[in-house]
This record gives structure tokens, C-alpha cells and sequence, in this order.
């Protein structure tokens, strides 16, 4: 590949992370709520996913969800941010924002965003070239060609290294990276972009005891600044790092409560807790 082609194909992989100019829109967060799903209900061929679901989540918060495989989970994932459509209901980004209006894109750029399981990080490219292409900002395609990151830029890459442990690692290729550290490289990608609500599904999936340890001091320190919602099925890795736990069953929430309440609730033991996950 010459050198006109790794540039093309590095603007092509761009294309797929930048999305166009964001709106300057304000998330209203003035009642320290950032999330409300009210009435959420979803079918699938007459399978009710989502059952008149209710959620709220306090800005900053560090909420995590549990429940049984088709629990709905990822239904209620899909929903936020814009890829499944709701029966009835509704789903407000602070008070002021109906997700159930924007397109995916939309919400990304309102600063919502989303990690699934299994990292998708470009391993062709550098670890500094991941975080290069996530960052938020006005990017067209020639842009990305010839302009130079700015001095915020940089100390913004700067950050997000420091924060998910990789600054040692800033010119090595992402595939060469372990399994940890590509999870906490996606999750450097989307800290790139600024966002305020962060999705993160099932992220010690596969991890070593060390790699989970500080993944979850990792989750611990981005709420405050994020509000982290974390989907997970393993236990001991929700009780180190939650203060609210969100059971739900049959596309409903089931229990709310911290980890003691929730591994106290009978229902919760009857439907959940008592089978593997």
C-alpha cells in the first residue's frame, strides 16, 4: 500500500467514526436527571422485548443493568440510541431532548455513546491513530487529508491516554494490544468524542482478573464527569463498582436497589440470580 493509499484508507475509516457537524443543542440536565424511558415497550413478531418499561438515571450516576439473556437489555440499548424504534413510549435525553426523534447519528452527536461487547477498534492503525479518528470536531474529508491536530487536540489525546491506562502504548498497532486493553482503547474512542452519556456493554467479557480489576476502576473514575450505564452478567464485577443496580425480566424492571437489596430481593433470586446468567 503506498502512501496515497494509507492516507485514503485512513479517511475512509474516518468517514465511519466523524459524523458530520454536531448542533449545538444543550442537554438540560437542571432536575440532575439524564435519562428518562417512561412506558417503553417494544414487540418483535408478537415478542414483547420491552414491556412498559421505566427507567431513570441520575446525571453522573454509575448505573448498571442485569438480567437474564432476552431480559431486554439490548432492546432497551438499541432504543437510546436510535436503532430500534418503540411500540409506545418515551425516551428523553435530559429534559429537554425526545431521542425517539433524532437519528442515530443525531444522538451520537448529542453525546450519547454506545460500546458493544466485542471491541471494533481499527487494528491496522495506532492506538494515537483511534483516538485521532474518534475526536469530535467539524471534519470533511479533505480536513482530515492535510489539517494538523490542534494544541487542544493533542492535550485532549493526552487525557484520554492517561485515563485508560495507554499512554505507553500511543504507537503500537491496536491489534497487538490485548484483549483489555482494545476494550479500554474502544472506550478511549468514545471519551474522544465528549460524551456525556456512556453505554457499555458487558466490558470485562473475556477479561483476566487484573484486566477486570481495572476496568473497573476505570468505569469508577469516568462517572462524575460521565453518566456510565453498564450492562454486565458477571456479579462480583457489578458489586465492586455499583451504587444502583437495575434488574429487569421479561423486558420490565424487575428490582432497583443496590447490589445488597438486589441479591436480597426474592424475585430477583427466584428469576434470576438462581440461574446462570
Amino acid at each position: 500500500m503506498n502512501a496515497f493509499q494509507r492516507i485514503k484508507h485512513k479517511v475512509s475509516n474516518q468517514a465511519r467514526w466523524l459524523p458530520v457537524a454536531p448542533e449545538d443543542e444543550v442537554v438540560d440536565i437542571s432536575h440532575d436527571l439524564i435519562l428518562y424511558v417512561e412506558g417503553l415497550s417494544v414487540s418483535f413478531d408478537g415478542f414483547k422485548a420491552l414491556n412498559d418499561l421505566n427507567l431513570y438515571v441520575k446525571t453522573g450516576e454509575l448505573r448498571c443493568l442485569i438480567g437474564a439473556n432476552g431480559a431486554g437489555k439490548t432492546t432497551l440499548m438499541d432504543v437510546i440510541t436510535g436503532k430500534t424504534q418503540p411500540d409506545i413510549g418515551n425516551v428523553y435525553f435530559g429534559q429537554n431532548i425526545n431521542l425517539l426523534e433524532r437519528s442515530e447519528p443525531e444522538i451520537a452527536r448529542l453525546g450519547i455513546g454506545r460500546k458493544f461487547q466485542k471491541p471494533t477498534v481499527f487494528e491496522a492503525h495506532t492506538v494515537l491513530d483511534n483516538l485521532e479518528m474518534s475526536l469530535k470536531a467539524n471534519k470533511g474529508i479533505w480536513f482530515n487529508l492535510f489539517a494538523q491536530l490542534s494544541a487542544v487536540q493533542k492535550d485532549r489525546i493526552d487525557d484520554v491516554l492517561a485515563t485508560i491506562g495507554l499512554k505507553d502504548q500511543r504507537n503500537m498497532l491496536a491489534g497487538a494490544l490485548s484483549h483489555g486493553q482494545k476494550q479500554w482503547l474502544e472506550i478511549g474512542m468514545l471519551l474522544a468524542s465528549d460524551p456525556q452519556l456512556l453505554l457499555i456493554d458487558e466490558p470485562v467479557a473475556g477479561m483476566t482478573a487484573q484486566e477486570t480489576e481495572r476496568t473497573a476502576e476505570l468505569l469508577t473514575h469516568l462517572a462524575g464527569d460521565h453518566t456510565v450505564i453498564v450492562v454486565e452478567h458477571d456479579m462480583e464485577f457489578v458489586r465492586s463498582i455499583a451504587k444502583t443496580v437495575t434488574v429487569l425480566h421479561q423486558g420490565s424492571v424487575l428490582a432497583e436497589g443496590t447490589m445488597d437489596q438486589i441479591q436480597s430481593n426474592k424475585d430477583v433470586i427466584e428469576v434470576y440470580l438462581g440461574k446462570e446468567a
